[in-house]
C-alpha cells in the first residue's frame, strides 16, 4: 500500500471514517430487515421484530413514536423514518452530506454512484416497505452498498483519507457483529437451555444468514452447526471478512501504518494499545470459554471498548473545537503537537 505524506485535513478524516461507517451500517440494517422478516421467530411463531430494535438498543426511542411492534411500525421506522436518525433514509442523507464534504478526495465514479443511490432511498415509497416488496428493496439497498465498497476500493488513492475510511468500515463491522451475537444468541436460547447447549438449527441459520456468513460458515463446517460454532466463526475466524478477528486485525494495522507517519505516531501508540489488548483477549479464549464465562458480559465489554476507541480517535484527530474560530481553520494531522 503507497501512502501519501500529504497532510489530511482532520475534517476531511472525520467525513471518510463516518462515510464508511454509515455505508457499512445500512448494509448491515438492510440485510438484518430481510433476514429477520424471512427467517427470525419467537416463541408465539411471529416474526421477532423486537430483536432488531435490541441490536441497535432503539427500544425506548421506538416506543415513544409507536405503540406496536409488527412489520407496519417497524419497517419505516428502519427505512423511511427521518426522526430515526438511525434510517435508510436518514443514513442516506448523512451519507450525501459526508461525500460532499470530500468532494475533492473521492472519484467522480464514486461520487455518481453515492449520488443516485441516496436519491433511490430518498424516492422511497410507502408500496416499496410492503411485505411483498420488502426483501427486494433490502436487497437492492445491499448491493448498492457493495458496489459502493467495490468502486471505493478501486478508485480511492491510499492514502490518509483511504486509511480512515478503512478505519471507519473495520469499526462498524466489530460493533455490528458484537450487537448481532449479543442479542441473537440470547434470544434462540430458551429459559431451559443452559449455554452451548443445542438449539434450534433453523433459527441459528439466521444468526449466520444476518452476518453475511452462511455460505462461508457451512464451506468450513457442512455438517457441524451449533451455537458454540456459530459464535466462534463470528468472532475468531480469521478467514471471514466480518468477524470480530478480522476487523481488529484490520483496526490495528490501519492504526500501524497512520503511526509511520513520523508526526502521528505519538497519537497512535494509545490507541494501538487499546486494539492490542482486545486482540489478546479474544485470541486467550476459544468460544465455548467465552459463553461460559458470559458471553453477553464479554459482548458488551466489547462494544464498550470499541465505543472508547472510536471517542479516543475522535480525540486524537479531530478534537472539539476549544474556540468559535477553530472550525475556520482546520488543523493538519502533521502538524506538531
Amino acid at each position: 500500500m503507497i501512502v501519501s505524506p500529504t497532510p489530511l485535513l482532520s475534517r476531511y478524516a472525520e467525513c471518510m471514517m463516518w462515510l464508511a461507517r454509515q455505508m457499512e451500517r445500512m448494509e448491515n440494517l438492510a440485510r438484518l430487515l430481510e433476514v429477520t422478516e424471512t427467517f427470525v421467530r419467537n416463541a408465539d411463531g411471529q416474526t421477532a421484530w423486537d430483536s432488531i430494535l435490541a441490536i441497535n438498543t432503539d427500544e425506548h426511542f421506538f416506543a415513544q413514536l409507536h405503540s406496536a411492534v409488527n412489520h407496519a411500525a417497524i419497517v419505516p421506522f428502519y427505512v423511511t423514518e427521518t426522526r430515526n436518525p438511525a434510517s435508510l433514509v436518514s443514513l442516506a442523507q448523512a451519507v450525501r452530506e459526508n461525500a460532499r464534504a470530500v468532494r475533492p478526495l473521492v472519484s467522480i465514479e464514486l461520487w455518481t454512484q453515492l449520488n443516485v443511490f441516496s436519491r433511490n432511498l430518498l424516492n422511497l415509497k410507502n408500496e416499496d416497505m410492503s411485505a411483498h416488496n420488502l426483501a427486494e428493496l433490502c436487497t437492492r439497498v445491499r448491493q448498492d452498498c457493495q458496489t459502493h465498497f467495490g468502486i471505493a476500493e478501486g478508485t480511492l488513492y491510499h492514502d490518509q483519507a483511504w486509511l480512515f475510511y478503512r478505519l471507519g468500515k473495520a469499526l462498524e463491522r466489530s460493533d455490528q457483529i458484537t450487537r448481532l451475537i449479543d442479542i441473537r444468541y440470547h434470544m434462540l436460547l430458551p429459559q431451559s437451555e443452559i449455554p452451548g447447549s443445542e438449539i434450534d438449527i433453523t433459527q441459528w441459520t439466521s444468526v449466520l444468514r444476518s452476518a453475511a456468513a452462511y455460505h462461508a460458515f457451512r464451506r468450513l463446517r457442512p455438517v457441524t452447526l451449533s451455537p458454540a460454532n456459530i459464535v466462534g466463526f463470528l468472532l475468531k475466524n480469521d478467514g471471514f471478512p466480518r468477524s470480530l478477528s478480522t476487523n481488529l486485525r484490520q483496526i490495528d494495522e490501519t492504526l500501524t501504518l497512520l503511526a509511520s507517519h513520523d508526526n502521528l505516531r505519538q497519537r497512535c501508540s494509545p490507541l494501538l494499545e487499546c486494539v492490542t489488548e482486545l486482540r489478546a483477549s479474544l485470541l486467550d479464549q476459544t468460544a465455548e470459554e467465552i459463553i461460559i464465562r458470559g458471553l453477553h458480559d464479554y459482548m458488551n465489554w466489547i462494544q464498550i471498548q470499541l465505543r472508547d476507541l472510536q471517542n479516543a480517535i475522535a480525540a486524537t484527530f479531530w478534537p472539539a473545537p476549544m474556540q468559535p474560530e477553530y472550525h475556520m481553520n482546520h488543523s493538519y494531522f502533521q502538524e506538531q503537537n
